[in-house]
């Protein structure tokens, strides 16, 4: 008898001080995290196929490229078209395919894998993601090696949706460290940016989310005094809380208040996405990495919890 799959492959489970994270082989992703019990991402079954995004690693770029066309080094490239209602390639290569674990411990698990050379993308990288719980919360730290011979263009961003059961997304509490945000078209593709103070997307201080309809990349990050960035979600009295952080390399968050996804899915939690670059960054070549020939780029981000 042939031995049934999960969707997501193999699951390996990390825990320690009351912190339980659980990621997963297809796409190398999280698809639960919980603090004593209580869920912090709102992730989905070990029998389903991931939803919306949930959890996953968006690399080599975050977001969407129109068209799937961009040009690198003079040489133009056409991906394919992975978002084809919107004529879009969306979140890199490495969503749908089986990252390997190469070292593991009970509170820590780091798995790889190899993004081959590719028509619209020429390029070897070796990724990694190492995941790692303790009594600071949840850490993730990332690496990309280009294993070619020459340059490549790269971005990475993340997906974790972020919930405090029992609380609507209107009457949740959010804070952003951003000054921007993109205007974008009907292919949610940017055409321009706006200073959000002020505005009905100014989260620079913490308010309710009331009926924002929210899918929105910021920018201009503020760090903080030991280069984090945070973004943090509250409970209407503040006796549970959900901070996203990432270091300076993440100069980009996308805020998505899941108002497309369905069932049980829809306003249910809210997706708080660092990025290294921008939508369409391929394509303007705002803050793509360039990494050059056997080299390495670093870049961690995290989410603390308190769960009243």
């Amino acid at each position: 008898m042939t031995e049934i799959d999960s969707p997501s492959g193999a699951q390996w489970e990390i825990a320690a001080a009351g912190h339980r994270a659980v990621v997963v082989e297809v796409g190398g992703g999280l698809r639960e995290y919980t603090l004593n019990g209580t869920a912090v991402l709102d992730g989905y079954a070990a029998d389903e196929v991931c939803p919306g995004c949930a959890g996953q690693v968006l690399v080599p770029w975050p977001n969407r490229i129109r068209d799937g066309r961009y040009t690198f080094a003079e040489q133009n490239h056409q991906l394919s078209l992975s978002e084809p209602v919107l004529h879009n390639a969306i979140h890199g290569l490495a969503r749908w395919v089986r990252w390997r674990p190469v070292e593991t411990a009970a509170d820590a698990i780091t798995v790889e894998y190899d993004i081959a050379a590719q028509p619209g993308y020429p390029w070897t990288l070796r990724l990694r993601t190492r995941y790692s719980v303790g009594p600071d919360g949840l850490r993730v730290d990332h690496e990309a090696t280009n294993r070619s011979a020459d340059p490549a263009p790269f971005g990475l961003g993340v997906h974790p949706y972020l919930m405090i059961p029992g609380v609507e997304v209107d009457d949740l509490v959010l804070k952003l460290p951003t000054q921007q945000r993109l205007l974008v078209d009907g292919r949610l593709l940017p055409m321009g940016a706006a200073k959000v103070t002020g505005g009905p997307f100014d989260f620079t201080e913490a308010r309710r989310i009331g009926n924002a309809r929210l899918d929105t990349a910021f920018g201009e990050v503020t760090l903080d005094d030991d280069g984090l960035a945070r973004a943090v979600l509250e409970s209407p009295d503040g006796s549970q809380t959900r901070e996203v952080w990432a270091d300076g390399t993440f100069g980009w968050w996308q805020v998505f208040t899941g108002d497309t996804l369905h069932g049980e899915r829809l306003r249910r939690s809210v997706a708080m996405e660092p990025m290294t670059c921008p939508p369409d960054a391929f394509r303007s070549g705002r803050d793509v990495i360039t990494i050059a020939s056997g080299e390495t780029w670093h870049g961690s981000w995290g989410i603390r919890a308190t769960v009243g």
